[in-house]
């Protein structure tokens, strides 16, 4: 397995990870899978400020990806950020979504990203419990926050520390000055 970082031309192969989660279940509130354009856009934005990265087996088949972005757009987030990852079904349980994480956080750290947080929608227990395996904790719990699929859904709020908070902090790297 190879993870490395995403390019424009992966929109496809992510989207077709995507579109199931999309259409099939509430762990995104999206309603609609987005067009391989609109998804582009979003890899190529993301990659301004932060790491978005896919995992590929030896025969160059993406089997998931997973990025970072923004907790808040405010300057005082600027070392927090939300995480974010999806595995292809085939991928799940080989340990391919550990490694997208952990050199996710790596990608991360020289950035002087402190706080990762992950957002869960209420039932995903697998994802909770992969989480809390990684190091997070659970911080927060909005209650029927978002309707999909007409029911109301909670979202859980995760949270890990990458380090101790230091005044003052060293300044948050956006990734395309790491990544030249």
């Amino acid at each position: 397995m190879n993870i490395r970082l995403a390019k424009a031309a992966d929109a496809p192969a992510l989207l077709a990870i995507y579109g199931p989660y999309v259409t099939d279940t509430a762990i995104t509130f999206e309603y609609d899978i987005p067009s391989v354009e609109e998804f582009t856009q979003r890899i190529i934005s993301t990659m301004e400020n932060y790491p978005y990265l896919v995992a590929e087996n030896d025969q160059g088949e993406i089997l998931g990806y997973a990025y970072a972005h923004a907790y808040k757009e405010r300057v005082a987030y600027d070392w927090s950020v939300e995480v974010t990852i999806y595995l292809s079904e085939k991928a799940k349980g080989q340990g391919i979504g550990q490694k997208l994480y952990q050199t996710l956080e790596e990608e991360l750290k020289k950035q002087n990203i402190l706080v990762l947080t992950a957002c869960i929608t209420g039932g995903n227990t697998h994802s909770i419990q992969f989480h809390e395996k990684l190091g997070y904790q659970q911080v927060g719990v909005f209650k029927q926050i978002g309707y999909k699929f007409d029911q109301w859904h909670d979202v859980y709020w995760l949270q890990k520390m990458m380090g101790q908070p230091t005044v003052p902090m060293k300044k948050m790297i956006p990734y395309r000055e790491i990544n030249n």
